[in-house]
């Protein structure tokens, strides 16, 4: 089964691969900025309140706007390679 988006993020940076983070947390360990990181959180909250959750595996507005979060990192960072 393949890595989720967190899974990456937690190997990338040493930490067990189902271990939560804040955005605080990931802003520290990423060097991007807090309220950049706050703005995708938001979005995935409202995302998932106008389209409805459509993933059998997320259970929360919160897991889904964090899954955005960790997804944009993913994005961004391989563009920097």
């Amino acid at each position: 089964m393949p890595l989720t988006y967190k899974q990456k993020f937690n190997k990338k940076y040493g930490q067990p691969l189902n271990e939560s983070n804040s955005l605080k947390e990931i802003s520290d360990k990423t060097g991007f900025k807090l309220s950049g990181l706050q703005k995708i959180y938001n979005k995935g909250i409202g995302a998932s309140r106008t389209a409805g959750i459509s993933r059998p595996n997320v259970k929360s507005e919160e897991q889904w706007a964090y899954s955005r979060v960790y997804s944009s990192i993913d994005k961004t960072s391989k563009s920097y390679k």
